[in-house]
């Protein structure tokens, strides 16, 4: 793929860079140290009181050699939040990339695995695998040992035929339009999630069953393990390897396709990449803890306000802001309401949908537009 000139990109592919370097370090500076904050608080916060954040980090120093290990009871229980807290960052920030490169593809702010049913592709597809395998959800999993590969290709089948899906009925006139893309996006959403629900309607007489496709369709970050750090850690480094190949095509997308290849942009390959990557991430944080929607509406949205509409420097730091987002309201749930908290896709489904509705009334005249 040849690299376009610098000198050629138009004004707002350049945005990122006049903010300067030390405004995106700074910012970077900021989410890593919220980042920090929110570990923290995950790793101290627990049914135990007696365990907390000294606890946490005893435990890391004693792995490298620096401490003396904990009781095996402490050291079990450090083992479980430490690992529930990197699942979840890794998870909020596969979430953030995803919604972050579709938005490049698609040139369209509202554009997320939730709004164009990534997200609920890779759930119907996870749910008919635990239905495949007895209906036994995590649990038959986490005997076998090996990461979930069955879930999680199903949930890559699912999550990759929605994605083309929408993106072949979301043309018109060979041309994406942004109207018919979201309207497109919320049908999909709604046969899915009809299908999901008479899934669960006819697995009620089987208690197993019914509670692992709920756990999906609200998501659930209890009681992980080894498997899905394993497979979600897999989905974030071939993200991390894939934006280095399309963050600077991307900003070129915005002036359109036609423009983005007189530059010499590859625009398949670019789209194949950046969707590959949108989607596997999508599909490996729902086959890992279900379905948890519009952080990758959430986050890019709010980055590119703060940073500008550069893809450089908004894709890493997607990475960034979706582990401080998803962790924080994770850790927050549970330190300000203990066992009475909500799902995760409970709560960002109420912190997501009046914000997509504010995006939807901000920019209407220019939905019109289109």
């Amino acid at each position: 793929m040849s690299r376009p000139d610098p000198e050629a990109l138009p004004p707002h592919a350049l945005r990122g860079e006049s903010l300067g370097g030390g405004r995106i370090g700074w910012l970077a500076g900021v989410l890593t140290l919220f980042l920090l904050g929110a570990v923290c608080l995950s790793i101290s916060v627990g049914p135990s009181d007696s365990i907390g954040l000294r606890e946490g980090w005893r435990a890391v120093f004693a792995a490298i050699g620096l401490a003396e290990p904990l009781p095996n009871s402490q050291a079990w229980i450090i083992e479980l939040r430490w690992t529930r807290t990197l699942v979840t960052a890794m998870v909020g920030a596969c979430l953030a990339l995803a919604g972050g490169l579709l938005q490049g593809v698609f040139r369209n702010d509202l554009a997320a695995p939730s709004i164009l049913g990534t997200t609920a592709g890779a759930s119907l597809g996870a749910s008919i695998a635990i239905l495949a395998v007895g209906g036994h959800g995590l649990s038959i999993f986490a005997t076998l040992g090996p990461p979930p590969i069955l879930v999680q290709g199903a949930a890559f089948v699912g999550a990759a035929s929605v994605t083309w899906l929408v993106a072949v009925l979301g043309r018109v006139g060979g041309r994406i339009s942004v109207p018919t893309l979201l309207l497109v996006g919320i049908a999909i959403n709604a046969v899915v999630g009809g299908i999901l629900a008479a899934m669960q309607s006819f697995a009620l007489t089987d208690f197993e069953v019914a509670r692992a496709l709920f756990a999906w369709g609200f998501g659930h970050l209890d009681d992980k393990g080894t498997a899905e750090l394993s497979m979600v850690g897999f989905a974030l480094l071939v993200g991390l390897v894939i934006i280095p190949f399309v963050a600077r095509e991307l900003d070129l997308f915005e002036a359109g396709e036609e423009d983005a290849r007189a530059l010499g942009v590859h625009t398949g390959r670019v789209k194949v990449l950046a969707l590959l990557g949108a989607t596997l991430c999508a599909a490996a944080a729902v086959a890992a803890v279900g379905q948890i929607a519009f952080v990758g509406l959430v986050v890019p949205h709010m980055l590119r306000q703060l940073q500008g509409r550069s893809y450089r420097t908004l894709l890493p730091l997607c990475l960034l802001g979706g582990a401080v987002f998803l962790l924080g309201v994770d850790a927050g749930q549970r330190f300000l309401l203990g066992e009475n908290r909500l799902r995760p896709g409970v709560t960002l489904s109420l912190v997501g949908g009046p914000f997509f509705l504010f995006l939807l009334v901000q920019g209407r005249r220019r939905l019109t537009a289109w």
